[in-house]
């Protein structure tokens, strides 16, 4: 299975107006729940903690349940 970006031209990107590089700063595949991958597992493991969400605690809520 293949896709392609509207804004792809061959290879040249004419949204950003560079070469294309699926998820770079700009990139409208950026903010999409995909990880492009740097080559680096390590890079890789942090963007991917950093992407996801934080628990939060309603420390309210707690104290009215006890």
């Amino acid at each position: 299975m293949g896709w392609t970006c509207q804004h792809d031209y061959n290879g040249y990107c004419k949204l950003i107006k560079k070469p294309c590089l699926p998820g770079m700063n700009g990139c409208i595949l950026k903010s999409s729940e995909y990880i492009f991958s740097t080559g680096n597992f390590e890079e890789d493991k942090k963007a991917k903690e950093a992407k996801e969400p934080k628990e939060e605690i309603d420390f309210a809520a707690l104290a009215r349940s006890n």
